[in-house]
């Protein structure tokens, strides 16, 4: 569903990714993890179409993200760590937009506002408008939006942001459900226990190289150094202090670029 392939993504002089390549298949729940600048949000923003990669092949559903964007913007949803809505709509009408932006018909929409909207606990605020909303609420917009047009393949970059428990538990098993209904679904964050609990297969990033890359459960054999018993957070520290003692002393990656920093 997500296919990666040899992806290169350079700034200047700085290469932010160096030759990554991964797939989600249907019903996969991926979760990208990794130090700040490793590469995670640049490798979101260049998959969803924001940024251009400098090499490399990315698609989704089978359509090329740069030779044919719109077709795939079609079959996937991205939800930013930082929702960006239209201050002066309300609620309902971001979901409306959404189903016409998407071509969603207007009797699937409205079934489908209606289960958002009751599942998020957003009933009560359906007519508020977004610059009325707390940082939460406007997570969870963000998220009923992307989950309109039943996208084949989602993206979130620290989905629990602002969310309380309650919209935590709700958010987890809504990405189980679309996952067991058949969506890709990727996941950058960097609470472990959230990847641990949540994601079928992983892929560590570290200075925008791939460390491991497969399923959760053949983790930790890929690190025969640690015990069967290691954490996952054991893991990520070993294998991302190792990766930073190798690369030490070479320059070959330049100076690290963090996510934040992309344009």
């Amino acid at each position: 569903m997500i296919v990666v392939e040899n992806y290169h993504k350079v700034y200047d002089k700085t290469i932010a990714v160096s030759g990554l390549s991964f797939t989600v298949e249907a019903g996969q729940v991926l979760g990208l993890v990794g130090p700040n600048g490793a590469g995670k949000t640049t490798t979101i923003r260049a998959i969803t179409g924001i940024i251009p990669p400098t090499r490399g092949q990315l698609s989704v559903a089978g359509h090329d993200v740069v030779a044919d964007p719109v077709q795939a913007k079609r079959r996937f949803a991205y939800i930013p760590d930082e929702p960006k809505l239209f201050e002066l709509l309300t609620v309902t009408e971001h979901l409306k937009f959404t189903a016409q932006a998407y071509e969603v018909p207007a009797d699937v929409a409205a079934e489908r506002t209606e289960d958002l909207l009751k599942r998020f606990d957003l009933i009560e605020k359906r007519d508020a408008l977004a610059q009325e909303l707390s940082r939460g609420m406007r997570q969870k917009v963000a998220i009923c939006c992307a989950y309109l047009h039943a996208p084949d393949a989602i993206f979130f970059d620290e989905p629990l942001t602002g969310l309380d428990p309650r919209a935590i538990r709700t958010l987890k098993d809504s990405i189980r459900e679309r996952a067991e209904n058949g969506a890709a679904v990727v996941i950058s964050s960097h609470l472990l226990s959230l990847v641990e609990d949540l994601c079928t297969h992983l892929l560590i990033l570290n200075r925008g190289q791939s460390l491991f890359c497969g399923p959760l459960h053949e983790l930790r054999s890929a690190f025969s150094e640690l015990s069967a018993d290691a954490s996952l957070e054991d893991v990520f520290f070993y294998a991302t202090d190792n990766a930073h003692a190798d690369s030490s002393d070479t320059t070959s990656l330049g100076a690290a670029v963090t996510d934040e920093g992309v344009p």
